[in-house]
This record gives structure tokens, C-alpha cells and sequence, in this order.
């Protein structure tokens, strides 16, 4: 089984930056997007940034020119460098990737890391 190992959480001043970064432990074939999401206590867990296969990079609104998805297609390794960083960005990150074999989908997801913005 394919695990996905998210790394580059931690605690950070309002203002600042930080990336992070998840790497499969195994290559993974037929990947047709990339993406991170995050997660506050008791609410759902929303898309923040994703990559699609063609390279077409896709944003919510609050991190649009804040943060910047990147990957590495042939390591397998997903990016995300995050700048001007808000305490309302505090929350557990994770990669996700989704790949297509044979008509299957597949999803595979990180761990999760923290990110906190103290204000």
C-alpha cells in the first residue's frame, strides 16, 4: 500500500512563511491530480491548492498569491510553499493524490501535518 509522507508543518508569526511537502513511498502510476487540503476542529476538511497532470494549478480564494503548489512528477513529491502566512491558515494539512488505473480511482492521503499562525 502506497503512504503518502506529508512533512514541513510547525509554528510560524503571522507574516511569515513556510512549505511543506509529501512524498509517496512508492511510485504511483495513472496520478491525475495532486492536492492539498486542510483541516480545522469540527469542520470539514477543504481543497487549498491542486495540481492537475497537465500542470493546471487550481486555488481557494483565501490563498490565491499567498501559497504556490508545486510537485516533482517524477519523484512522486508534491509541494506547497506558503507566504504571508494568516493565524486564520492554522489547521492540518493534507496531500492527496488521485490516480486512475484500468477505470479505477484511486485516493491516496497523507497524514496530515500541523500548521499553526500565531498572531
Amino acid at each position: 500500500q502506497v503512504q503518502l509522507v506529508e512533512s514541513g508543518g510547525g509554528l510560524v508569526q503571522a507574516g511569515g512563511s513556510l512549505g511543506l511537502s509529501c512524498a509517496a513511498s512508492a511510485l504511483i502510476s495513472g496520478i491525475n491530480a495532486m492536492g492539498w487540503y486542510r483541516q480545522t476542529p469540527g469542520k470539514q476538511r477543504d481543497l487549498v491548492a491542486s495540481i492537475e497532470a497537465g500542470g493546471i494549478t487550481n486555488y481557494a480564494d483565501s490563498v490565491k498569491g499567498r501559497f504556490t503548489i508545486s510537485r516533482d512528477k517524477a519523484k512522486n513529491i508534491l509541494y506547497l510553499q506558503m507566504s504571508d502566512l494568516k493565524p486564520e491558515d492554522t489547521a492540518v494539512y493534507y496531500c492527496q493524490i488521485e490516480s486512475w488505473r484500468w477505470g479505477i480511482r484511486d485516493l491516496y492521503w497523507g497524514q496530515g501535518t500541523q500548521v499553526t499562525v500565531s498572531s
